[in-house]
């Protein structure tokens, strides 16, 4: 009770307002924001049979709570201790918190990306809280490299994070890179003798740790799925992908040959030039869903023929590809018509046969019109502006590479690994959705409160060595 006594205003307050906004948002969100998606992991879990179109480890998470408390609830809380632990955490790993730290704090925990956000019952905020936390364990390992027996659980715990975030979105696997490269810095930055060689071993070592921990993890939670083999989800979401692809280089330039296609699945050919064109935007890929024509003749298809006309018309028209991948990608990164891309969701809605068997009732009550009212307040502001985010990070970034301390490096690769998984949608978006890339928005406020933290950081953009 002493120390905690002796702590300068400013600090305690900073923690106040950090554990203060975890409490409000668990009493704004709990038991849970369901989209259609989120009901049907939750009778995944229930049910203990898990599908493969969604990521597995959400469902089984979801099991766990529902098995304690019926509902999203536990997840919720999950979500919500998880996220703000990390952010409260990184109060240790810089000077005595100031007021500039205690602003910032209050601004992230009042903004819809900690307030609503941590209720919704996605697996992109599960991606996204696992990400930081394991950052900031990884911050956490550097600055008590000294202890051992400090230092190796928390980097374990880090990737084992990192594991579950890759579980959470296959994409997200690019975020254990970058943790396995500057977990690599950091230990030859650490070290006095055969630096290259000590990095290796850390970064190699926690990265090939993961992959066999990642591996066995999808075995032991794939082997729970009824999916019939022709059906496994990322083989038709591939399916989709490259049908998408193709669908939309047609719409950009009709005269494009599809010869394969034209060959062994001609009426999906005739669909496309048809019914695709006619139908597609770069803004989503379900207004192609509409079509029953299109639906049927995709259905019907072989995926190896779909992949082989995908790669011939990628190799001889590389230049209309980029440009219609970049056409997709910019609805994700710019959203310019943000409330075409679902910026958040409250209350409970799905599918009403699940919702059944779940005893779950659609749910728009008092509190969440109140909190669809707050967030609206920010739709179309910076704030909801990945393009934002993205430019604070490239701010935050350039003094944390600059200084180049243990845990700078940790909070930089947090960003990198966001810009990593931000840019991996150039290739993969199908959908304009806000929250695939929440993870950017929320790396870039735990880099900007940890570089309040630590004000030295500022002088780095007016130092000249």
């Amino acid at each position: 009770m002493t120390a905690w006594r002796e702590r300068p205003v400013a600090e305690l307050a900073t923690a106040a307002i950090i554990v203060a906004g975890a409490a409000v948002t668990l009493a704004l969100d709990w038991p849970g924001h369901l989209s259609y998606d989120s009901v049907i992991q939750l009778l995944e879990g229930r049910t203990g049979v898990y599908g493969t179109w969604h990521p597995p480890v959400m469902s089984w998470l979801l099991g766990l709570g529902d098995a304690v408390v019926p509902g999203a609830g536990l997840f919720v809380v999950l979500d919500v201790v998880s996220v703000f632990g990390a952010f409260l955490s990184l109060m240790r790993l810089g000077p005595r918190a100031n007021w500039s730290a205690a602003a910032v704090a209050l601004l992230c925990v009042l903004s819809p990306q900690f307030l609503i956000y941590q209720g919704i019952v996605w697996k992109d905020v599960l991606f996204a809280d696992a990400a930081v936390a394991g950052f900031v364990c990884l911050a956490h390992a550097a600055h008590r490299w000294s202890e051992m027996r400090v230092r190796i659980p928390l980097i374990i715990l880090a990737f084992v994070f990192f594991v579950l975030a890759a579980l959470a979105r296959q994409n997200g696997i690019v975020v254990g890179l970058a943790g396995a490269v500057g977990l690599g810095w950091i230990a030859a930055k650490e070290s006095k003798g055969a630096r290259w060689r000590r990095a290796l071993a850390y970064g190699g070592g926690a990265l090939l740790g993961a992959a066999i921990l990642g591996a066995c993890a999808s075995a032991a939670l794939y082997a729970r799925s009824d999916a019939d083999p022709g059906e496994w989800g990322p083989i038709v979401q591939m399916k989709l992908l490259q049908n998408y692809d193709i669908v939309g280089m047609v719409a950009a330039h009709p005269g494009l040959e599809l010869s394969k296609l034209d060959d062994t699945e001609p009426e999906l050919a005739r669909a496309i030039r048809t019914e695709g064109v006619r139908l597609y935007t770069p803004q989503r890929n379900d207004t192609l869903a509409s079509s029953v024509p299109l639906q049927t003749a995709l259905a019907n298809s072989d995926a190896s023929e779909i992949r082989d006309q995908w790669i011939d018309s990628v190799v001889r028209h590389p230049w209309l590809y980029l440009v219609t991948r970049a056409r997709a990608f910019g609805w994700v990164a710019f959203t310019p018509q943000i409330g075409r891309c679902v910026p958040f969701i409250v209350g409970v809605g799905g599918p009403h046969d699940e919702m059944q068997r779940l005893g779950l009732k659609l749910r728009m009550d008092a509190r969440d019109y109140a909190l669809q009212n707050y967030a609206n307040l920010f739709v179309g502001t910076p704030v909801f502006s990945h393009v934002t985010f993205g430019l604070i990070a490239l701010a935050a970034l350039f003094p944390l590479l600059r200084r180049r301390r243990p845990e700078d490096i940790a909070i930089a690769f947090m960003l990198i690994g966001a810009f990593a998984f931000a840019l991996s949608f150039f290739v993969i978006s199908i959908a304009c959705d806000y929250r695939y890339l929440y993870d950017l928005d929320l790396s870039t406020m735990f880099a900007v409160f940890y570089v309040a933290l630590n004000p030295a950081l500022l002088s780095v953009y007016w130092r000249h060595r």
